[in-house]
């Protein structure tokens, strides 16, 4: 594997931490952490108030409501979290609180992002149970981060492609699989970036790609809410009347 050390692009990153520690991202790769995120807080609030707009019953509107704080709330906290790092890292405390708080609200990200589809679609008996198992998923993802944060990195990477991946295979067993090759894009893309997630200190600016592949993977799961969940049948195909 190309040890990136050892190029000109080291300047670009710091060396690699213990496991029990966080890894220090350079000035180049903070400046790059806030971007990748503050860039998509616009647009996901926006496409947050479509759903809301396109929503016909109470259903659709409380889904929409969930889908939107999830994805809103991924892009402000991890932003605020990488900002306050970057420009007050003194406050060790905050950037201790936000650091968690960064890593408890992609559990609920995952959840919300399954909202939708869990309520909007028809589900059969046992299906209909991860409506609420995937918030209880979330739940514990989230004491899990409270008493062990930072401890065992792998074991939450490990966390976070379950809760993931469990749910997904209800999404598959639906009746209904309009959707299903946009939910797997945007769940590979999710995978793929899981890569740079565990690669500070070897590749520059992994971090930040990790930050791209999240932007869209959500976009492409996005997507595929919009235009199968929201948007009304006589709009999803122009061609037929």
């Amino acid at each position: 594997m190309l040890d990136f050390q050892k190029t000109k692009y080291a300047r670009f990153m710091n060396h690699r931490v213990p496991p029990n520690k966080r890894y220090q991202p350079t000035e180049y790769e903070h400046a790059a952490n806030c971007a990748t995120h503050a860039l998509l807080i616009i647009p996901s609030i926006v496409g947050s108030s479509k759903l809301y707009f396109l929503s016909d019953d109470a259903q659709e509107t409380l889904s929409a409501w969930v889908y939107g704080l999830g994805l809103c709330g991924l892009f402000v906290v991890s932003t605020a979290f990488h900002t306050v790092s970057w420009k007050k890292s003194h406050l060790r405390t905050v950037v201790h609180c936000l650091h968690m708080s960064d890593r408890m609200v992609i559990y609920f990200f995952i959840a919300a992002s399954y909202a939708p589809w869990l309520n909007l679609r028809e589900l059969g008996p046992w299906a209909s149970h991860m409506r609420w198992l995937v918030w209880t998923m979330a739940s514990a993802g989230t004491v899990y981060v409270f008493f062990f944060h930072e401890r065992y990195k792998l074991v939450e990477l490990l966390c976070y492609l379950v809760m993931g991946l469990f749910p997904a295979l209800v999404i598959l067993s639906m009746p209904d699989r309009e959707g299903v090759r946009e939910l797997v894009a945007g769940g590979l893309l999710y995978c793929l970036g899981t890569v740079f997630f565990k690669s500070d200190g070897r590749v520059p600016f992994a971090h930040a790609i990790w930050h791209l592949f999240v932007a869209f993977g959500a976009a492409t799961h996005y997507y595929a809410v919009w235009r199968y969940l929201y948007l009304p049948p006589t709009c999803q195909d122009p061609v037929s009347k």
